[in-house]
């Protein structure tokens, strides 16, 4: 029996043992206090009367009436550009050394959002809960002796007016505690090299030297990775390489869209465990091996809102109207979609952070992510969210018995009549005619506003097929390979004609 892994393993179910599951509710009422008094005298907690709030008989109500929604740019145009430029106690007491680069999906300018040291703390926080959440997966001892490959942005982070740039995986493995640097690979010499092609060739040259027990990063990235392991050292798949991997850790995004493609990259299964970290914060994490949803940390530096995900409370931008009604974790119910609104230990209040969700469970707080509030495509009345779109692309796959694992799609006119431009990431020797009938005729049956859509102004659909790769080189030539870079899903029509131009320059479609 492997010692140190039954050591590693039975600490860490004693501690799952005498862990209680916290009062959620009570968890972020008492956050929300913290953060308040702890901001009370920055200029934004001045500016929005903190010190008032906590004083009030219902703190929640009186938070959520007297401060405004942001999302990033707002947030910077009025606060975040004092912090950039180092003046103290904005959004929070102090001045933070660190900020993550966030291209997100849509745009080449990247975001730079305050990670404090309180935020860096809940982030570590968070990734012990997960490893502790790991006691409920009837992983074998061996497990926890093996080697943990964290595929992230380069950790050689930047130097600027006194602090220090990067990815937020990049950030958070550079302040990796010192007991876990023997199980981190690719280690810190790769992890800091930053052009992503060179880094993936370094790991791809040592990876037999490492025994790797679990993966960990974004679903595109991470089969890239494995197949660069796979071609460089000719073998069939990764356990070829790796025969002691195990789980992995998808992170961000859905895994689904991946599945089919991930598989053929193994030998056999392995344990998918979801999380979700943000440049904003650890947000979530899988905690039981009998859901794919996410449990909310509720009592980690992170107090969380929702407005309900109706198309009369968004702007055409993805922004919040001011007079979207929000709720508390108290109010929510299952199967409806929400906008995420975080206010964090690093500044950040009320802020959009861009995503949909929704409660699986809400007694246990359990979520999953369902999209993003730009990717909503409503141009024509069609209502259709990025989960309802991965859905159907589930049906095409199974129906056909292909992989699209990456895809993105625009509302465009033709003859001054809408369509639906569908560009199809898979390798498929069905033609996009009969792919284009097929998703419509699944949309329609799926979803009443779209059939509806379909009725009147959305006069038909398109589907054009490319090799899943070009949508990770599409990526890198917007913005950067690697890290926590996501492909947009849908496109403005300015956006489109960019990604047909792109499309035309560097492979041969077939066209419908």
């Amino acid at each position: 029996m492997e010692i140190i892994g039954s050591i590693i393993k039975g600490a860490i179910n004693l501690k799952g043992a005498l862990t209680s599951e916290p009062n959620h509710i009570e968890a972020q009422q008492n956050v929300l206090e913290k953060l308040l008094k702890t901001a009370s005298k920055t200029a934004f907690g001045i500016e929005y009367d903190f010190e008032r709030i906590v004083s009030s008989g219902n703190i929640q109500n009186e938070f959520a009436n007297k401060v405004p929604y942001f999302d990033y740019h707002q947030l910077l145009e009025k606060w975040w550009h004092r912090v950039i430029e180092g003046e103290e106690n904005v959004t929070w007491p102090g001045n933070p050394d660190y900020f993550a680069l966030s291209s997100g999906t849509t745009g080449k300018k990247s975001k730079r959002i305050p990670v404090t040291n309180e935020m860096i703390e809940a982030i570590r926080n968070a990734g012990i809960k997960q490893v502790e959440a790991l006691s409920n997966f009837n992983l074998p001892a061996s497990f926890f002796e093996k080697e943990i490959m964290m595929l992230g942005s380069s950790t050689d982070l930047q130097e600027r007016d006194g602090h220090l740039e990067g990815e937020i995986s990049g950030i958070s493995a550079s302040n990796i505690p010192f007991w876990f640097e023997g199980f981190y690979k690719p280690g810190r010499d790769i992890a800091k090299i930053d052009d992503w092609d060179k880094r993936v060739q370094r790991i791809a040259e040592k990876a037999k030297e490492w025994d790797i027990g679990a993966l960990s990063g974004i679903p595109s990235w991470m089969e890239l990775m494995l197949q660069k392991v796979i071609d460089h050292h000719k073998v069939e798949d990764i356990h070829d390489i790796w025969p002691n991997l195990q789980v992995y850790t998808s992170g961000g995004v859905a895994f689904a869209p991946y599945e089919k493609s991930f598989n053929s990259l193994l030998k056999h299964p392995i344990t998918v465990i979801d999380t979700y970290l943000a440049s904003e914060g650890f947000i979530a994490y899988q905690e039981r091996p009998e859901t794919d949803a996410m449990k909310l940390i509720t009592d980690n530096g992170i107090y969380f809102e929702f407005v309900p995900f109706h198309p009369e409370y968004i702007n055409q931008d993805g922004s919040l109207k001011q007079d979207a009604p929000s709720i508390t974790l108290a109010e929510v119910e299952v199967d409806q979609d929400y906008v995420l609104l975080m206010s964090t230990v690093s500044g950040a209040w009320r802020y959009i952070i861009g995503d949909t969700i929704e409660f699986t469970n809400v007694e246990r707080a359990e979520i999953r992510i369902t999209g993003r509030t730009k990717f909503f495509l409503n141009v024509v009345g069609s209502q259709l969210s990025v989960n309802k779109m991965n859905t159907a692309l589930r049906e095409i796959e199974e129906k056909f018995d292909i992989e699209i694992p990456e895809f993105t799609l625009a509302a465009t006119r033709i003859n001054n009549q809408f369509h639906h431009h569908w560009y199809l990431g898979t390798e498929t020797a069905v033609d996009n005619t009969t792919l284009a009938e097929t998703l419509d005729e699944v949309l329609k049956n799926a979803n009443k506003n779209y059939r509806v859509a379909r009725s009147k102004a959305l006069k038909g659909v398109k589907v054009t097929t490319v090799p899943p790769l070009v949508f990770s080189e599409w990526s890198g030539a917007q913005k950067k390979k690697g890290g926590q870079v996501k492909m947009e899903r849908v496109m403005s029509e300015e956006k489109f004609a960019e990604w047909e131009a792109f499309i035309s320059e560097n492979t041969t479609t077939q066209n419908q």
